[in-house]
């Protein structure tokens, strides 16, 4: 927590260069869904996987996403800000609400480019330099649908071979979501020269745009 918001209070002072190089984490080849989702009209997802800034940036850069809001997912409306949930004493998980249109983009799909690109699913309550049950990777389905493809594709990650340890993402029940103060949204549009996202986030953009092309958005889409 306090990496994260020793950049954080960088950011907001100025946004300045990094010294650290825009190398990203390991890029994974999560599988195509064999159970593909089969919905219509617009549709809402909620996904953790570690800092909501990286995870709202993808899904921000992805055709068919309408809007991508970070907030906090999990725990009372009381403890619902950034000062209580990076402190780890709260039920939340930083996660992120997705809007989306299931003709563009299919709820598999978004849940292959979380697993590719955006968290490690063998990380538990962890990702990149962040500690602590906020940074959980989970998928909140919302409707009955959801949750059988999200049970079905965990079911095929498991099998695919491509990590070496166990999977550990959740599936939640879903509870509120809270959203998050003004400045967390559209972080890395607003801030692209913050250290930490320079360091932890920009890659994760630059390796969807690399590994889903047919998915890629070159415009942020904001709100």
């Amino acid at each position: 927590m306090k990496f994260k918001a020793a950049f954080l209070a960088a950011a907001l002072a100025t946004a300045t260069a990094t010294a650290f190089p825009a190398s990203a984490e390991e890029v994974f080849n999560a599988p195509v869904a064999t159970r593909q989702a089969n919905e219509s009209g617009l549709q809402t997802a909620i996904f953790a996987g570690g800092c909501f800034w990286g995870i709202e940036a993808i899904f921000s850069h992805t055709r068919g996403v309408q809007s991508a809001v970070s907030g906090y997912h999990g725990g009372t409306e009381r403890q619902a800000s950034y000062r209580l949930v990076a402190s780890g004493v709260t039920d939340h998980a930083e996660a992120v609400r997705v809007v989306y249109d299931p003709s563009v983009v299919r709820y598999d799909q978004l849940l292959q480019i979380l697993f590719s690109v955006g968290a490690d699913p063998t990380l538990l309550n962890r990702q990149g330099p962040d500690r602590g049950p906020q940074y959980r990777s989970a998928i909140v389905p919302l409707s009955q649908e959801q949750r059988e493809v999200a049970q079905a594709y965990l079911r095929q990650m498991g099998r695919s071979g491509e990590w070496n340890d166990p999977i550990v993402v959740a599936i939640e029940n879903p509870r509120r979501f809270y959203e998050a103060e003004e400045y967390h949204q559209d972080f890395s549009l607003k801030n692209p020269n913050n250290p930490y996202i320079r360091r932890w986030d920009a890659p994760k953009v630059e390796a969807l745009r690399e590994n889903f092309p047919s998915l890629w958005r070159t415009d942020y889409r904001t709100g």
